[in-house]
């Protein structure tokens, strides 16, 4: 993340995406697949070693070098995309409101005042009960906890959308995309970046 300046000299709060360019790997179609998508693979500098044969086999049959990250996109039925296309940040224009999708950060095995905000118990007067969920379930009927109870657990690492984030800047030479706010996950995690 870093700022950038408006020409009213506001200073917008942005992250710089580098963002493809991304390569038609497949193209699904009704008749075939029984819905409509494109595959879209990530091109990087770096080339990948310890390819699968099936997936060495699915880029030889398109004539494409190997992906490492591969998504899928629905398209409508008579869209134009073959594969071997090439789609960038040419895609995208300042003032456009998108979609992004990633992983958000991990915690590893959190506690029920971390992970869901309760409020504890008291920190003095000699109290022992400080961070513990407390009563959870009622004793003689229905006798167990029901299921759903918000307790301690694995925290992070889940699937998060942030939608309507507006692009402030798109450098297609560098494909770089400078967007509003934050984005999910750590540095260097993978997107996936959609019009709405």
């Amino acid at each position: 993340m870093t700022q950038v300046y408006a020409e009213d000299g506001r200073a917008i709060p942005v992250t710089v995406i580098e963002a493809g360019p991304c390569v038609v790997t497949q193209r699904k179609s009704k008749q075939k697949d029984g819905y409509s998508a494109v595959q879209l693979g990530l091109v990087q500098s770096r080339k990948l070693k310890r390819v699968t044969k099936p997936m060495k086999g699915h880029f030889d049959k398109a004539g494409l070098p190997a992906c490492r990250v591969l998504r899928e996109f629905r398209v409508d039925e008579g869209a134009e995309v073959k594969v071997g296309d090439r789609i960038s940040v040419g895609l995208f224009a300042p003032g456009d409101s998108i979609r992004i999708i990633g992983t958000s950060k991990g915690k590893g095995f959190q506690g029920v005042v971390k992970r869901h905000h309760f409020r504890g118990g008291a920190a003095t007067h000699g109290s022992m009960f400080h961070r513990a969920p407390g009563s959870i379930g009622a004793s003689a009927f229905p006798s167990r906890v029901l299921k759903g109870m918000r307790g301690a657990g694995h925290m992070g690492s889940e699937r998060v959308t942030i939608r309507n984030v507006s692009v402030v800047r798109v450098d297609p030479e560098n494909n770089i995309l400078v967007v509003r706010g934050s984005v999910p996950g750590a540095g260097g995690g993978y997107l996936v970046i959609a019009k709405r």
